[in-house]
């Protein structure tokens, strides 16, 4: 979806319009004065200390395993490059078609709430679920990216359709043509090169998802790349790593159209997606595994079963849903913060403006690419390899990643704009040329992003950092998943209402609703 041009005519406008655009730019100033305040309260609140008695060596052997790569196994590092790709292109599949069916309806209020829901659930927490009926099976791996991607799908697509040119629309004869006719004729051709373009990027943020099953067990490159790190086998961990880079760094060059049938009658003949299910575990599963543990063999609500309910829920609200909801918002708004400081400080690194010389702005293109490329779970791992267990690894984590995809996007937006020809040059080009025109399309990243922190933040819990995500994962090591379903509800809970939130602030602010290749 071509981003929409700046403002290339100095002409003065009308008092009206004036007015509106002062107006508009006060509140912008006011929403990030307001954000950043938040963030910076939060900052106080959370532990953000050096925990390691070292750092520097840490980080010194991981460099020398970086520079020295060990393959341990041929038939290891294939075998899990093919299942990365296997569950990714299955996934992303499958959850194109079930989402472009959501969107035909996505006008209806039940439809967009059922797609909020199945994409506020990670896909690691989809995994921890389907592990528990279906194992460490391939259907898992296809379910736990197919399922969310497909809620992101359905919205994307749905956005887009709405946001087409009314007009070849508005001029078929009426009463001549079915609705469904009109929408393959003209609503589809106008968003299908935008639909190609974001389901080819969630494909790249696929492959990352599918890495990062390794973290639960499933055979790819993140299982590998989690032991090694974990024993300290660094340049074995930095082999898996850069096969990771490499098969995400060359997409576009053996990822092509005619190419896709080939690969997906590949990948299901490779990993076809089946599991031993056994219905009696599954019925145990459904039927009292995840029924709150005081319902349990209760057959009526009586007064004293109901009375044990709330006590059940508020003793998990004291000891686990409160400080993890806390620990998350927390975490996540400190990230969304760091995350916009990052882009604006790495815009200029693919930017024509800033960057002249093409080969320089290749390197830097280069760099946002590397740094948006590596999944925020195996960052905060490493961080906290090096740094110790606190919030700062995941800060990290977060920032550079969502800040190397935004600033990658506002460096490429630049390229919209009409300077003037005796226009400044250097930190003054920047701050009072380039940073006030480019303003509200960062904050619609910015705010687009903010759900998608969100649910990583929670996520990052898995690696021990006390979020959400850190109860859910105890709660299903010790097979409680009454309360894994309880807390997965309140995470995805959490994440609709501040992607309600976030989109709230775009359309109150104006700015474009639907971002490119986020």
């Amino acid at each position: 979806m071509p981003l929409s041009a700046p403002n290339k005519t100095s002409s003065p406008a009308p008092q009206s319009i004036s007015s509106a655009i002062n107006t508009s730019a006060g509140a912008l100033r006011t929403i990030s004065f307001w954000f950043a305040i938040c963030a910076l309260l939060c900052l106080l609140l959370v532990d953000i200390d050096i925990s390691t008695t070292d750092p520097w060596a840490e980080m010194g052997l991981m460099t020398a395993g970086a520079l020295s790569p060990l393959v341990w196994s041929w038939p290891t590092l294939l075998s899990s490059l093919a299942n990365t790709f296997a569950f990714a292109l299955q996934g992303v599949t499958v959850a194109a078609i079930v989402g472009f069916a959501l969107a035909l309806g996505y006008r209806f209020t039940l439809v967009r709430a059922f797609c909020a829901f199945i994409r506020s659930i990670h896909e690691l927490f989809w995994a921890l679920l389907f592990i528990q009926v279906a194992g460490l099976s391939s259907l898992t791996g296809l379910l736990a990216i197919a399922i969310p991607y497909a809620g992101t799908l359905a919205k994307i697509y749905g956005e887009l359709f709405e946001e087409v040119d009314p007009a070849p629309s508005n001029n078929l004869p009426r009463g001549k043509s079915r609705p469904l006719s009109e929408f393959f004729y003209s609503v589809l051709p106008l968003a299908w090169h935008s639909m190609a373009t974001y389901t080819s990027y969630r494909f790249e943020c696929a492959i990352r998802s599918s890495a990062i099953l390794g973290f639960v067990g499933l055979p790819t490159l993140g299982f590998h790349l989690e032991t090694a790190l974990s024993d300290g086998h660094y340049s074995q961990a930095a082999a898996f790593f850069y096969a990771l880079l490499l098969m995400i760094g060359t997409l576009r060059l053996w990822l092509h159209k005619s190419l896709l049938p080939i690969y997906l009658v590949a990948v299901f003949y490779y990993l076809p997606p089946q599991a031993t299910i056994s219905w009696q575990l599954l019925v145990r599963f459904v039927t009292e595994d995840i029924v709150p543990a005081p319902l349990r063999g209760q057959a009526l609500l009586s007064g004293e079963t109901m009375s044990n309910v709330v006590q059940w829920i508020n003793l998990l609200w004291q000891q686990q849903i409160w400080p993890g909801l806390l620990n998350t918002v927390l975490l996540g708004q400190i990230s969304l913060v760091f995350t916009g400081l990052l882009a604006l400080a790495l815009l200029p690194l693919n930017s024509s403006l800033f960057i002249q010389r093409r080969w320089k702005r290749g390197i830097g293109d280069s760099v946002l690419i590397l740094l948006r490329t590596l999944p925020e779970t195996l960052l905060a791992f490493i961080g906290l390899l090096i740094l110790g267990p606190s919030m700062l690894p995941a800060i990290l984590a977060l920032g550079i990643h969502n800040g190397a995809i935004i600033g990658h996007l506002l460096g490429r937006y630049t390229e919209e704009l009409n300077l003037r020809a005796d226009a400044s040059r250097g930190v003054t080009l920047y701050f009072y040329e380039v940073l006030p025109r480019i303003y509200r399309q960062f904050l619609a990243f910015l705010f687009y992003r903010w759900e998608v922190i969100l649910r990583e933040t929670a996520i990052l819990g898995i690696l021990g950092i006390a979020t959400l995500g850190f109860y859910i994962d105890s709660a299903f090591e010790t097979f409680r998943f009454d309360v894994a379903l309880l807390l997965i509800l309140v995470s995805a809970a959490l994440n609709i209402s501040v992607d309600q939130f976030a989109r709230y602030l775009r359309q109150r602010l104006q700015l474009k609703t639907v971002p490119e290749s986020l």
